[in-house]
């Protein structure tokens, strides 16, 4: 028979020649609360199983168990057609009514423009106030694409391929998941037919950060090597997808292949160059995206410590606009501080990133924020976490 979880960690601790007194203050956790899970009375969580298994050197092994307990996430499916049109969210029909729309370079432009300018929004606000215009701003270029020749086809469906991307990733922050592969994967037909085979590999890294999100560690990794392997990707591309890799791998607590594939992504980012194509830059705009996946990643390895001095440099970079970033980032970063015994630190962090939150109403960022709020609550006595606690619940239960 298998070993339990609580059978695995009294083996690591027992090795490790530690009380549980000892590793109760390595992992800022009662002594009664890890008595109890040693002996099966109480179940793990992952934070938990994290914590362990970094203070043990338990080499991903407990944070395998707890996920194994946890129980695997059911695969997402693509929306079938009914369901698209049960959205409204119907792409490709053809323009009524009146002559044929030309489009010149002047009405292209400020077809980018607009998008620019959903997408500023979208980094300040919630999802749900620019999904609909994204929606009918796809439909409309992709009609206009159908009735127009080459090259106004091809710039049209690369834009159109493009929006299509960006609104798989809205729709993702507000929650729906199966119509953000949908979107995503979309996107990736549109920018083909378009002439652009760089969105076949981004749209795996999209992918892959789906399933990150569903705390799935093969899916995140294959999906990330998938894209490293498909086609002729860009150096920033390739780099994207190192990093979402290196995630994958820091989920699954694997530190050596996490520090080699995010090793990489920090060499290709550095050698990437700009991309001076006509149509919006693919993916993440934020100052040092790697250094930010390396403190989000080393919060899921259990170094909770190294997490928050490396998330301090990287979100302090992040500029005011970015509202978006700042929330996922600021309450990760206050996770790791927390989970280091910060508690202070923790409440300080997450005061400032709170009206971020309330702001861009994140399905993604609530994650990690119901799991702080978890991990304050054993601490409600204390002063700053009294007072923060409030806000914190109220921002949950608001949604």
């Amino acid at each position: 028979m298998a070993e339990s979880f609580a059978e695995r960690l009294r083996r690591h601790r027992v090795a490790a020649d530690l009380s549980l007194r000892e590793l109760a203050k390595r992992v800022n956790y009662s002594k009664g609360y890890l008595s109890k899970v040693e002996r099966g009375l109480r179940p793990s969580n992952e934070t938990l199983a994290r914590l362990c298994d970094a203070a043990l050197d338990a080499g991903g092994e407990l944070i395998a168990a707890a996920r194994a307990v946890r129980s695997g996430t059911a695969e997402m499916s693509m929306l079938d057609r009914r369901q698209v049109l049960t959205a409204g969210s119907v792409l490709g029909l053809s323009l009524v009514g009146g002559p044929r729309p030309t489009v010149d370079e002047r009405v292209l432009t400020g077809m980018r423009t607009s998008f620019e300018h959903l997408r500023t929004l979208g980094a300040q606000t919630s999802p749900a106030v620019v999904l609909q215009p994204l929606v009918a701003h796809v439909r409309t270029i992709h009609a206009l694409a159908r009735e127009n020749p080459d090259p106004t086809r091809s710039d049209l469906l690369l834009l159109a391929g493009r929006m299509a991307e960006y609104t798989g990733w809205m729709s993702q922050e507000a929650g729906d998941d199966r119509a953000a592969l949908w979107w995503t994967r979309h996107a990736a037909e549109l920018a083909r037919a378009g002439g652009d085979q760089e969105i076949a590999g981004y749209g795996l890294v999209r992918q892959a950060g789906l399933a990150l999100y569903r705390h799935d560690p093969v899916s995140t990794i294959d999906l990330a090597r998938q894209a490293q392997e498909t086609g002729r990707p860009s150096t920033r591309t390739l780099a994207m997808a190192a990093r979402r890799e290196a995630q994958g791998h820091a989920l699954a607590g694997d530190r050596s292949e996490y520090e080699r594939a995010v090793d990489r992504a920090a060499a290709l980012m550095g050698s990437a160059t700009a991309d001076t194509r006509a149509y919006p830059v693919l993916g993440t705009t934020a100052p040092e995206p790697v250094e930010l996946a390396r403190g989000w990643s080393l919060c899921d390895l259990g170094r909770a410590a190294e997490s928050a001095a490396v998330l301090d440099r990287a979100v302090a970079l992040l500029p005011a606009a970015s509202r978006r970033s700042r929330a996922r980032f600021g309450v990760r970063r206050s996770l790791a501080h927390a989970l280091s015994g910060e508690l202070d630190q923790s409440c300080v962090t997450l005061t400032e990133v709170l009206d971020d939150v309330a702001h861009v109403d994140s399905a993604t960022v609530r994650m990690d924020l119901r799991e702080l709020a978890r991990v304050l609550s054993r601490w409600r006595g204390h002063g700053p976490v009294r007072e923060v606690l409030p806000d914190v619940t109220r921002l949950l239960h608001q949604h």
